[in-house]
């Protein structure tokens, strides 16, 4: 069985996808459930996360279970202080395409859901799956695409250091950003 990478911020438990989990996301909200040890926003899944994507993720790991990791997390809101009796909360997700290409390019994407908007969450999340990506030596760069209208996206981007991209977007209409190894390094040294 292929094991998890879990991850921990301030506010969020993130888990990397596995086979068993993506295949419950792609068609088992309770063994979801079970997996994550979660439980899942009514609002589940959140934005972009449609169905054509988590066959994609599923597939992907079925292929390559070693990409743990560089494909989806699952972002859970802790239990706050006080409240044991709570688990935690499934809000959002994230994640690369795959592993770094031969020039050490991943792409990044994420969703949360709309009532976890505004509170910082998905900039904590993405920050902590930077960091895991970056601790990869063969990752030089991490590239991501909004909307022209999707700010609140591109606000994610710019507070984890992303900048615009000068490089035509694979999907045209989007915007395309990036944060190279040396721009990550810098950041995190000061």
């Amino acid at each position: 069985m292929t094991e998890s990478i879990q991850l921990q911020t301030e506010r969020l438990f993130l888990i990397a996808s596995t086979p068993a989990i993506a295949r419950a996301e792609a068609a088992d909200r309770a063994e979801l459930a079970r997996l994550l040890g979660a439980e899942i926003h009514g609002a589940w899944p959140p934005g972009e996360n449609d169905q054509e994507g988590r066959d994609f993720l599923c597939r992907r790991l079925e292929e390559h279970p070693e990409a743990v990791g560089f494909l989806g997390w699952s972002w859970l809101v802790r239990p706050q202080a006080g409240a044991p009796e709570r688990r935690p909360l499934l809000i959002g997700g994230g994640g690369f395409k795959g592993p770094p290409d031969p020039r050490g390019t991943i792409e990044i994407g994420y969703s949360i859901v709309e009532e976890y908007y505004g509170r910082g969450l998905a900039t904590e999340a993405v920050g902590a799956t930077l960091a895991w990506a970056f601790s990869d030596p063969r990752v030089r760069r991490v590239v991501a695409e909004t909307l022209p209208e999707g700010r609140p996206s591109q606000r994610v981007l710019e507070k984890n250091g992303f900048v615009r991209a000068n490089e035509a977007p694979s999907d045209p209409g989007s915007l395309r950003f990036e944060l190279t190894r040396e721009m990550w390094g810098a950041r995190s040294s000061s």
